[in-house]
């Protein structure tokens, strides 16, 4: 083979040109979310194949602006122990702030739950199996998200705006979570599920210089990525890379300066 088609994210774009002469059309991120005016009210949107719980819709209504803590480890991630979950509850607890928990009605996930730990918490903390997680990082109640940092999570995080507490778990989770705290600086890392430094963590990141810093840098980098400019080159950049393929009749290098984009500063792992 002679030469190879590679669409890709901004990973590296500029060491991989300058060093291989390597090509790069930027396309991405790739989501969906939000993209569409009102789309993410419209039915037959979530794609995800756990049925949400759109009561907390309502309820997110109901909160003051900035106010709620979002907290989910997503669709796949194993359960994290008993003792952790009891921690995280108390923790959460603590705060006196409203949240939002997603929590698989499983009891590998709910036997952690400290007793009468929903009744204790109603009113002030909204716990689901589910919940349309594009609509409750855009709803703007929601203040921070405590999260295993799975890709499409960090995505949705960063096209809504929301600074990140970071509770990775298992695999890309915890690249992902470098990238948010250290590279990117639109989160910080929660290393344990301890009452103390799940309390200590949240008013870290919702208050103070700390919160503000946050909230700069994941709008910058919400600007950056997601806005219309962004998204018009990634387009534009695909289109050419498919009619490319299709027509094979114009070199890669032709094609790639026509639509090259120098990279931006940031860097997305793949």
């Amino acid at each position: 083979m002679d030469r190879a088609y590679c669409p890709v994210f901004h990973y590296c774009s500029d060491q991989l040109h300058a060093s291989q002469g390597l090509q790069i059309l930027h396309v991405g991120p790739l989501s969906i979310h939000g993209l569409l005016e009102n789309s993410l009210k419209l039915p037959g949107k979530n794609p995800s194949m756990w049925q949400a719980d759109g009561s907390c819709m309502d309820w997110l209504d109901q909160q003051r602006p900035g106010s709620v803590i979002y907290v989910s480890f997503g669709s796949w991630v194993a359960p994290i122990g008993s003792d952790e979950i009891s921690e995280l509850a108390l923790g959460l607890e603590a705060t006196g702030r409203p949240f939002l928990w997603v929590l698989k009605n499983d009891p590998s996930w709910r036997a952690g739950l400290p007793v009468k730990y929903l009744e204790t918490v109603t009113g002030r903390g909204k716990v689901v199996a589910w919940a349309p997680q594009g609509g409750v990082l855009a709803h703007e109640s929601v203040g921070c998200y405590l999260t295993h940092c799975g890709w499409n999570s960090t995505l949705e995080a960063i096209q809504h705006g929301v600074r990140l507490l970071c509770y990775p778990v298992s695999g890309d989770q915890f690249i992902n979570s470098a990238f948010i705290v250290k590279m990117w600086e639109t989160g910080i890392r929660l290393w344990s599920t301890r009452r103390c430094d799940v309390k200590d963590g949240i008013e870290r990141i919702v208050e103070g210089d700390d919160g503000r810093r946050l909230q700069q840098k994941i709008n910058g980098l919400r600007e950056r990525v997601m806005a219309g400019e962004a998204r018009f080159v990634a387009k534009r950049n695909l289109e050419a890379f498919v009619d490319g393929i299709k027509r094979d009749d114009l070199p890669f290098e032709q094609l790639a300066a026509k639509v090259y984009a120098p990279p931006s500063q940031i860097v997305v792992p793949a």
